[in-house]
């Protein structure tokens, strides 16, 4: 297993750069589910900025990119049962996917909640409000 860094994953997905990525599809095809890619959960959060604020992606192609790759043999998702939780929060709430990620982190980890000062974090995740 490798491990694969979001520009790597950018370069794949965008096919924009003559140099980049062409050697980022060929990394990625040569993947194979007994050696795999390996995608943390850090990597997902840069994506999704990268995506949104670079490419101006919708949030719906967004996730149905995010579950694509994590329907791919070929690539390991850090904790993906977490992820596909904060995929179909992102895709439904309207929040940013790294509060509905840090949201879904802390339920798995057996949080009752999670606290912010974030008001929008608070009322699209479920996260409470500290006053």
């Amino acid at each position: 297993m490798i491990g694969l860094d979001t520009n790597v994953l950018v370069r794949y997905m965008a096919q924009d750069d003559a140099i980049q990525s062409p050697k980022a599809t060929k990394l990625i095809e040569s993947l194979a589910p007994e050696a795999p890619g390996f995608v943390s959960q850090v990597v997902l959060v840069e994506l999704v900025w990268v995506l949104t604020r670079c490419y101006d992606m919708e949030r719906t192609a967004i996730a149905q990119l995010l579950e694509q790759l994590m329907r791919t043999k070929e690539i390991v998702v850090e904790s993906a049962e977490v992820v596909w939780h904060a995929v179909r929060a992102f895709r439904d709430s309207g929040a940013d996917f790294a509060d509905v990620l840090i949201e879904r982190i802390a339920r798995a980890a057996g949080c009752g909640h999670t606290i912010t000062f974030d008001g929008g974090a608070a009322k699209k995740t479920g996260m409470r409000l500290l006053k």
